[in-house]
């Protein structure tokens, strides 16, 4: 990943540690010198204060200084608290004090070396002043100066003046290191421990925030899925932190919009199921108008040719009148019946007629409708062959099936050819029984097979017309199997045409 959040934690903890580095060594740099200093004089002046305050009530009870110094260096000396302090400041703060009483020049050391410290504050009072000398404090009584010795070849804070008694004089120098060493030898311990703490923690941070960027990869991947309507992926973590609760939430988003979107593809289909029906309703009635008006230009034209020849008085004699009436009524008949059938269709079509299942036997329905039509199979020259001997009980709407047979058997007799035989078969299929109306003649082409169930469909129109049919009955057909949920169909064969359906046996 070009720019990961554990490279972006580790570079913004390496920013904030070279922050950190960076200003002690600029706090060092410009500040510790003078905070040094400061630090010193404030131990200075409280010295004098005290100092003062101790000489001063000694002065003002006819005390002496001179044994509260000599128990400095006095095994048997008993610790006053003056001599205390001093003590203090020489041990500590590695000062030493001189104290010379200007009465007799008597100087009382609190080191070795308080002679040479009482000559050096004679020189002061006159205003001989080392040069490069600089004043830091400048009191009343008293003086801080920063001096350099250059026999020992060190700076010194020296605090010299008069007591408030009026005769003691005191001198106090405390050496100053170099504080311009101190800040650079600090500065580098600092850049060396500033680098190595700065190298382990940030090999140190990029590992621990695996811990917390292995979550937010799992965050991402989920969401990944998600965009590409994956809602199956959840976020497994268990932790009770922020991201743990994103986690939670996002799952449950995914959750959500699994449902929505279930509910929207659902509430899609049904309504591409209402658009196609729709469009089906509307080309279905497109054809229908066309179809209808077809079916219906012939007949009409033929009843209103001959109303006209009676009308002018074309037929003379009784025998034409009676022809030309005959004509007349036999198209009104087929005009009936294809309204008939039309209206029959569209209710089946439309789920208006649903069918009334109930168990009847099938063999004596057959027998039945070959019964009715025994002086129509005269006519036709037919032989009928029908086996069957044995009641076949099936499961199915028994007014609706015996108007499928009809269709079948009539359908036979109006292409009947070469031998002139209809055979009807019942075949055991176990759980459905297929019932088969089969006549010789010739085939019909392969390519017009499954155009047969098709409204108004006519593979020899000229043929049709002869004897009357409309194109409607095999729809009828396909629409009653429909209603049935079963199935229905057609095949050559070598010597003719067989039509077939299934129905429920009595063991469904």
């Amino acid at each position: 990943m070009k720019h990961s959040i554990r490279g972006r934690f580790t570079m913004i903890f390496v920013g904030l540690m070279a922050a950190v580095l960076f200003t002690t060594w600029a706090v060092n740099s410009f500040f510790l010198e003078g905070f040094y200093t400061r630090q010193k004089l404030k131990i200075l002046e409280r010295a004098y204060g005290l100092i003062n305050q101790l000489v001063v009530e000694k002065a003002d009870n006819g005390e002496s200084l001179t044994e509260d110094l000599q128990s400095l260096y006095s095994a048997d000396g008993e610790q006053t608290e003056l001599s205390r302090l001093l003590r203090l400041m020489s041990e500590k703060y590695n000062t030493n004090i001189a104290i010379v009483d200007s009465m007799n020049d008597d100087a009382m050391p609190s080191a070795r070396d308080a002679r040479f410290l009482a000559d050096r504050v004679h020189q002061y009072i006159l205003g001989r002043n080392n040069p490069g000398t600089e004043v830091l404090v400048n009191q009343d009584n008293y003086k801080i100066q920063k001096s350099y010795d250059r026999h020992s070849q060190a700076y010194y804070l020296e605090s010299w003046g008069f007591f408030e008694d009026n005769r003691t004089i005191f001198i106090m120098s405390m050496p100053i290191a170099s504080i311009h060493d101190s800040v650079a030898v600090s500065n580098k311990f600092l850049a060396y421990v500033g680098l190595a703490a700065l190298v382990a923690g940030s090999a140190l941070m990029y590992f621990t925030t695996k811990k917390v960027t292995s979550p937010i990869m799992s965050l991402a991947s989920l969401s990944a899925r998600m965009s590409e309507l994956d809602f199956e992926a959840r976020y497994e973590g268990r932790s009770e932190d922020e991201i743990g609760v994103l986690g939670r939430s996002m799952n449950t988003l995914s959750e959500k919009l699994k449902e929505t979107i279930g509910e929207l593809k659902t509430a899609n289909n049904e309504l591409q199921r209402d658009i196609e029906e729709k469009i089906r309703i509307d080309e279905t009635r497109k054809d229908f108008i066309a179809n209808v008006s077809h079916e219906l230009k012939t007949p009409i034209a033929l009843i209103q040719g001959y109303a006209e020849g009676l009308t002018e008085g074309m037929a003379e004699d009784p025998d034409s009148r009676d022809y030309y009436c005959e004509v007349i009524m036999d198209e009104a008949n087929k005009m009936n019946k294809m309204v008939k059938q039309l209206l029959n269709l569209t209710a089946l079509e439309f789920g208006n007629d649903l069918p009334v299942m109930e168990q009847f036997d099938i063999t004596a329905l057959i027998r039945g409708i070959l019964s009715s039509a025994g002086i129509l199979l005269q006519q036709k020259e037919a032989t009928v062959v029908f086996d069957q001997e044995t009641p076949v009980l099936v499961w199915a709407d028994e007014f609706k099936i015996e108007e499928v047979i009809t269709n079948y058997l009539n359908n036979a007799l109006n292409h009947l050819g070469g031998e002139r035989r209809i055979e009807i078969r019942l075949e055991n299929l176990g759980q459905e029984v297929k019932v088969s109306v089969f006549n010789t003649g010739t085939p019909i082409p392969e390519e017009e097979l499954d155009k047969l169930w098709t409204k108004f469909y006519k593979v020899d129109k000229a043929h049709t017309r002869s004897y009357g049919g409309s194109g409607i009955g095999l729809s009828i057909v396909k629409a009653i199997m429909d209603s049935h949920n079963k199935e229905c169909g057609v095949e050559n064969r070598p010597d003719g045409v067989s039509f077939w359906f299934t129905v429920d046996g009595s063991s469904h």
